[in-house]
């Protein structure tokens, strides 16, 4: 009987401890949650029940897996205590990249909620974003090698994984030199405040939203919903074009060319009308201009602004498309003509 009870106590014992230090965790939290609503820190720390359970298990399992009695556990207990070794540290290593993980979130979540700035909201997201990447590296490897440390023919490596070289060179001595350049690239990015993450951008040619950086590589949403990918050290050694750096705020043009009897003074009236009606059209400024002249034409500039990017292109395309068709219909001899001079002249 007692052969058969105590591995029912000590694999029983364990689960049902584990379950109620669980429960009694996530009790704790949502009670600190109900009192201090204003802190989401309480609430996301309940992410962090399921490796805290798997931690104290195993940790309790392999403390206590030789009480059991059992033949095949005496046989192999240098094994199971091994991958029992295993998990502990993988758990582990869950459990701090998830406590990190919260306490950032929860940081950035109280910043952002009182900030007045966007453009400082966005800087620390993307500083937040590259070292929340760091600490997951670093956590990785320094339990890639405690794992290494419990097999006694790996043992060396496991050391020398954590000697004072420390994480760079263990870096170092594995990546490839372009890897360490945008590693690099990706920390003077995130610190630098170069670029951020939401910054409107045009990039060789490109225009688009930064949507993700990480240590490696930067992606960019173009107007037309592509992604182009591109190393992050390209934006340390290449000139490229920040919308939102100083502001969102930006001005665009429309050029039109036409005839030298373009009525501009009637035209400069009807932009106000067109940007009027127009409710990208942040109202900050609107002008119209003849900018160049040839033998044939005349370049008519029109400058428009609105609050970022995604809204003056939308404004230069309702003023380019209300002028064309306004001049079309009521001064017709104002668009330029190719050849021939069938047209009447108002």
């Amino acid at each position: 009987m007692e052969n058969a009870l105590r591995p029912l106590i000590v694999l029983g014992g364990t689960v049902v401890l584990t379950l109620a230090l669980g429960w009694a965790f996530d009790l704790l939290l949502r009670r600190a949650g109900h009192r201090h609503p204003e802190t989401p820190l309480w609430g996301l720390l309940r992410r962090c029940g399921i490796p805290l359970q798997v931690l104290v298990l195993t940790s309790l399992l392999r403390g206590t897996y030789r009480e059991t009695g059992w033949q095949v556990i005496e046989d192999y207990h240098t094994d199971i205590g091994r991958a029992l070794s295993l998990v502990i540290i993988g758990a582990g290593a869950w459990l701090v990249v998830r406590v990190v993980s919260v306490v950032v979130e929860s940081s950035y979540a109280r910043y952002a909620a009182t900030a007045a700035d966007p453009a400082r909201v966005r800087r620390v997201r993307t500083q937040v974003t590259l070292l929340m990447r760091i600490v997951i590296a670093a956590v990785v490897v320094v339990a890639a090698a405690a794992m290494l440390l419990t097999f006694p023919d790996l043992r060396s490596i496991g050391t020398s994984m954590l000697a004072s070289a420390g994480i760079i060179g263990i870096v170092a001595g594995v990546a490839a030199q372009s890897t360490l350049s945008n590693l690099f690239s990706g920390l003077q990015i995130a610190f630098g405040d170069m670029v951020r993450i939401g910054d409107t951008v045009v990039v060789d040619g490109e225009y688009g939203v930064v949507e993700e950086i990480t240590l490696t590589f930067l992606a960019v949403r173009t107007w037309d919903e592509r992604r182009i990918t591109m190393p992050v050290s390209y934006f340390t050694a290449n000139p490229f074009e920040n919308w939102s750096r100083g502001g969102s705020q930006v001005t665009g043009t429309v050029f039109l060319q036409l005839d030298h009897t373009a009525p501009v003074p009637l035209m400069r009236e009807r932009l106000a009308e067109i940007l009027a009606e127009c409710p990208e059209w942040d109202g900050r400024d609107a002008s119209l201009a003849v900018t160049d002249t040839t033998p044939t034409t005349i370049e008519v500039r029109a400058a428009v602004t609105a609050k970022d990017a995604s809204d003056l292109w939308t404004v230069r395309c309702a003023v380019r498309e209300g002028m064309v068709a306004w001049l079309a219909a009521e001064h017709p001899y104002a668009l330029p003509r190719i050849g021939g001079e069938g047209a009447d002249r108002r």
